[in-house]
């Protein structure tokens, strides 16, 4: 079985079901053209506040919505809690011409789930499902019929899995895709994923269903495309850590082998994204955003994709201002960017 194959959203068709998904502070737009250089056949922006949208359109939330140069299909992820307003957002992305429209039903952060948004929907999948219906008509209205998919987690908690009906509630309201992450909120981003709650919805939906959770790996990609069934995987922390693991994993799912990327690659990697994000941002403030993710790819031992002495490393990174500097802490480190 060939499993690495071309997905269909809807209308939209995709050569391939490499997926980067939604990860708040990360999936900017420099990230993302990065991972579609290294072979990602879909990006989503990070989760973007329907309210925010409505109230100031021109104002920074419109930093988050911009394509990426390079990305000929990407999704605008929302967030919100009252249906007709995230309907109302979503008739408001016509400018951005996403190719689709994510509705985030899965983020545990408090700050989101207080408002009734992001996880906290699937303890209302009625709302849920009025929000799938809303937002399907101003596509049709407003963004050409782009498809709208759903991201969600397994349940609230343990006491509640409920993924199941929150599925079927969203695709009879119109959902294109399901991705699921099977966590309950409750374990954020804890505990293992249950991936046999992805191959259950496999086996109970029409529309395709989209794998995330405990992906870090080629491997990891490979089996739960095995495993599940599901039609594509999403990388979230394995990317921000490895981007090349978009490349890697084709070439595993194609030839059945794949080659680590040298710490030096890494790096250069993530000085090609500080130069994108510091032409829109400017050199002070791209350089203090792109701290987290210096920390994030020098994470981890060398099986693990992570830098030698990594450690060390970060104690000087998040103290980086402009580009020279992060230069120079990898200049001393022996290592020449």
């Amino acid at each position: 079985m060939n499993l690495y194959r071309p997905v269909s959203i809807g209308p939209l068709e995709l050569p391939g079901n490499l997926f980067l998904a939604p990860v708040a502070g990360f999936s900017g737009r420099a990230f993302r053209m990065i991972c579609v250089e290294e072979g990602a056949d879909f990006s989503y922006t990070e989760l973007v506040s329907a309210e925010s949208l409505i109230r100031n359109p021109a104002g920074p939330v419109k930093t988050l919505l911009r394509r990426g140069g390079n990305e000929r299909r990407y999704a605008v992820q929302l967030f919100g809690s009252d249906p007709l307003r995230v309907g109302e957002a979503a008739a408001l992305l016509a400018p951005w011409c996403p190719d689709a429209v994510d509705i985030n039903a899965g983020c545990p952060v408090p700050k989101v789930i207080k408002t009734g948004a992001g996880a906290a929907l699937m303890r209302n999948p009625s709302v849920l499902g009025r929000m799938v219906e809303e937002t399907v008509r101003a596509s049709r209205e407003r963004l050409g019929g782009a498809p709208v998919t759903v991201k969600m987690r397994s349940g609230w908690d343990s006491s509640s899995v409920n993924y199941a009906e929150c599925a079927r509630i969203a695709a009879a309201a119109g959902a294109a895709m399901i991705s699921l992450h099977p966590r309950t909120r409750a374990q954020g981003y804890g505990g293992k994923s249950d991936w046999s709650h992805i191959a259950d919805l496999v086996s109970r939906l029409c529309v395709p269903v989209t794998g995330s959770g405990d992906l870090y790996t080629p491997e990891d990609a490979g089996r739960m495309l095995r495993e599940t069934g599901c039609a594509a995987v999403m990388f979230a922390r394995g990317a921000v850590a490895n981007p090349f693991v978009f490349s890697q994993t084709r070439s595993l799912l194609v030839s059945g082998a794949w080659r680590p990327a040298a710490p030096e690659d890494k790096i250069r990697c993530v000085f090609r994204q500080l130069d994108l994000l510091a032409q829109e941002a400017g050199e002070r403030s791209a350089c203090l955003m792109m701290r987290k993710q210096f920390c994030a790819c020098t994470k981890g031992g060398p099986d693990e994709g992570g830098i030698p002495g990594g450690a060390a490393l970060r104690n000087r990174l998040v103290h980086a201002g402009t580009i020279a500097e992060y230069r120079q802490v990898f200049h001393d480190a022996g290592m020449e960017i």
